[in-house]
């Protein structure tokens, strides 16, 4: 009987450091990207979730790799679209595209994974310190954050004696690969970022990885919104 953790978008960012966290502390990892995650030993399946129809291959895998009896099952909703946008200006397609991969998707994958959830396992969820607040410029982003906050508590209502439980993460100024394409290759925009922390520097990936994996491991925090964000700077 393994353990097995299920990221999404796990080629990179903080899904990859999430897949390498818990392939080291003796996990078993899936990967459900739209590339394959880098790290070996990972199972990759490539799925873009924001394509209909890649239920039956996820289904299918979940099937053949888990079995009928997996050990503790962690699903990690790490993928997400960001696109600098405009509230008043959002197009209907590009807003379906953008809550279809941010929120959509990880409410399909919940569906999914239901049956393989035995107690101790948990359902993780990568918000944004965005899912509390809102910035100009980033409307689609902002507003799916807020549904993935309001779709945690609302899986931690429908767990109710299942001891299987759930926690939304909500990293600060990460150095992803996101966030340099979203600040550009600026050295003055990237210190300012950093800046932005009480801490005057940006948090890696590495390290929302091992909140992940404490998280995972701490049903205490079942239902809680957590903020790892190295005291962000209010302005």
């Amino acid at each position: 009987m393994s353990d097995w953790a299920i990221v999404t978008g796990a080629s990179r960012g903080i899904g990859r450091e999430a897949a390498a966290r818990f392939l080291k502390e003796g996990w078993r990892v899936l990967s459900l990207s739209r590339q394959d995650c880098p790290v070996a030993g990972v199972l990759p399946v490539r799925v873009d979730l924001g394509e209909p129809g890649w239920e039956p291959l996820v289904e299918r895998t979940l099937r053949e790799t888990l079995g009928a009896a997996p050990g503790r099952v962690c699903l990690i909703h790490n993928a997400a679209l960001y696109a600098h946008d405009d509230a008043l200006s959002l197009s209907a397609e590009h807003l379906r595209r953008v809550l279809e991969v941010n929120i959509v998707a990880p409410a399909q994958l919940n569906r999914l994974v239901r049956g393989y959830l035995s107690p101790g396992s948990s359902i993780l969820y990568v918000g944004s310190t965005l899912s509390e607040k809102a910035v100009r410029g980033a409307a689609s982003y902002v507003t799916s954050k807020h549904a993935i906050a309001g779709l945690m508590r609302a899986t931690c209502q429908d767990l109710a004696g299942t001891q299987v439980h759930t926690v939304c993460v909500c990293p600060g100024f990460t150095d992803t690969e996101m966030l340099r394409e979203h600040i550009g290759d600026n050295t003055e925009v990237r210190t300012s970022v950093a800046g932005r922390t009480t801490f005057g520097r940006l948090i890696t990936p590495e390290e929302i990885a091992g909140v992940l994996f404490q998280c995972a491991l701490t049903p205490v925090l079942h239902g809680s919104l957590v903020h790892a964000n190295l005291g962000q700077i209010e302005t």
